[in-house]
Parts: structure tokens; sequence; C-alpha cells
């Protein structure tokens, strides 16, 4: 395979991850409804049968996990499209990722708690 065929495949698969990346991460806050509450409510339904009683624990948690992955996936996206030869820093990565998620993930809890922001009609009648 040629050096411009894999540096198309790479670019591709950058685009790819940052494309997907942005709809899971916190960026994208408009399409959460659509994207990071439903993958959420699947990771505490699959998990609920382990943790009784901890449903909406678990959702926060699957809303996390789906932030950070968000997060993650444009990373090494755009490192597949802006750098050529880098090498990945995954401890780097992971920090970065956990950090932004974890802040932006408290603030939504925080914001629902004082009932600034409601929560989807969806998870209060669990």
């Amino acid at each position: 395979m040629s050096s411009q065929s894999r540096s198309i495949i790479k670019k591709s698969k950058g685009t790819f991850l940052v494309g997907l990346g942005y709809l899971l991460s916190p960026l994208s806050w408009w399409n959460d409804l659509f994207f990071n509450l439903p993958i959420a409510y699947a990771f505490a339904y699959l998990f609920n049968w382990m943790f009784t009683d901890a449903f909406m624990i678990l959702t926060v948690i699957g809303y996390w996990l789906s932030n950070i992955i968000g997060i993650l996936m444009m990373q090494w996206g755009t490192f597949d499209l802006f750098f050529e030869e880098r090498q990945s820093n995954w401890k780097r990565d992971m920090i970065l990722g956990l950090t932004g998620s974890t802040l932006y993930t408290v603030v939504i809890v925080v914001l629902l708690y004082f009932d600034i922001i409601n929560t989807p009609d969806f998870l209060t009648s669990l």
C-alpha cells in the first residue's frame, strides 16, 4: 500500500472518529437526548440487575462514560488528521478525557439537582 493510500485511510479514520466523538462528547450538548442519554439508559438497564435500586446512579455513570469515549475519540481522530507521525500517549489522553468528562458530568448533575434543568420524562418515570 502506498504512502498516499495510508494517508487517505488515516485521515478518513480520523474524520470518522472526530465526527462520532463530537456526537458523544460534551461539546454537543444539544444532542444528548439523541445519543448520550439513550446510551446511558441502556448502560443502566444492562447493569441494573447487578445493582438493584441504582438505576439513576448507573445512568449517570453511563452518561459520564459516553462523554469520555466521545472526547477520546475526538482526540484520537484529531491526531490522525493533523499529525502524521505522532505517537499516542494513552496516559495523557485518558487523563484529559477523564478530567473533561468528569467536570462536564458534575456540572450536569448539579444543574439537575438544583432544578436548573429538567430531567427528561423517560428518566423520571423509573
